[in-house]
């Protein structure tokens, strides 16, 4: 009888044990899913999204660091070809919830669709200049291109002579250099002489698509 009392202690134990582990690990489960939830509410409150401004926003000047000044309207951005430089810039709004930090930038001298098309962080060229944009205001993106005997220099030149469209991806993230996103814009020429900025894909670099 004795051996049967401490044989229903070890079970009583043992089921207590269990009970305990299992109530423990659904604690953990718990208070890791809590952990993400409250990780991404954190990281969506900077998550900068980059967008053409609109056309009512303000015209903006932009230098570049040779003394070339250029003005660049709401909505639109510039294409400016000289026989030393090709200057490009675009108008830009942050739809996003934090500062967006621009890193890099690649051309095209054709419009690229994002449907077929993915893009590649290992081919951008790296920007001068720190440029910030806060969340729900606009600024800027500028790129030149200097080597006049370079094949960029002369395919940018003859795509903004022919007035055909070019697209322009960007490379940015949040302040924190994560979250980093891909968007492609295209200038698409006006018969007005402007450049029109359109966006047509983001990409997520740090973090799955959602698509």
């Amino acid at each position: 009888m004795a051996a049967d009392w401490v044989t229903i202690s070890s079970l009583a134990t043992a089921g207590g044990t269990l009970v305990l582990a299992v109530a423990t690990f659904g604690s953990v489960r718990s208070a890791n899913r809590a952990a993400r939830v409250a990780e991404e509410s954190l990281l969506a409150g900077i998550r900068p999204l980059l967008m053409p401004s609109r056309f009512d926003d303000p015209k903006q000047k932009v230098g570049f660091a040779d003394n070339h000044f250029v003005a660049v309207d709401g909505g639109c951005g510039t294409a400016e070809v000289t026989d030393e430089a090709v200057y490009l810039t675009l108008s830009i709004r942050n739809a996003g919830n934090g500062i967006a930090v621009l890193h890099g930038w690649r051309f095209h001298p054709r419009r690229v669709m994002g449907s077929d098309y993915h893009p590649n962080v290992d081919e951008f060229r790296r920007l001068t200049r720190d440029l910030y944009i806060p969340s729900g205001d606009v600024g800027f993106w500028q790129g030149a291109f200097r080597e006049a005997g370079g094949p960029e220099f002369g395919e940018a030149r003859a795509a903004i002579l022919a007035r055909e469209p070019v697209t322009v991806e960007l490379l940015y993230s949040d302040h924190q250099g994560a979250q980093r996103i891909i968007s492609l814009f295209s200038l698409l020429p006006r018969e007005d002489g402007r450049w029109m900025a359109t966006v047509s894909r983001h990409w997520s670099i740090d973090r799955p698509d959602p698509r």
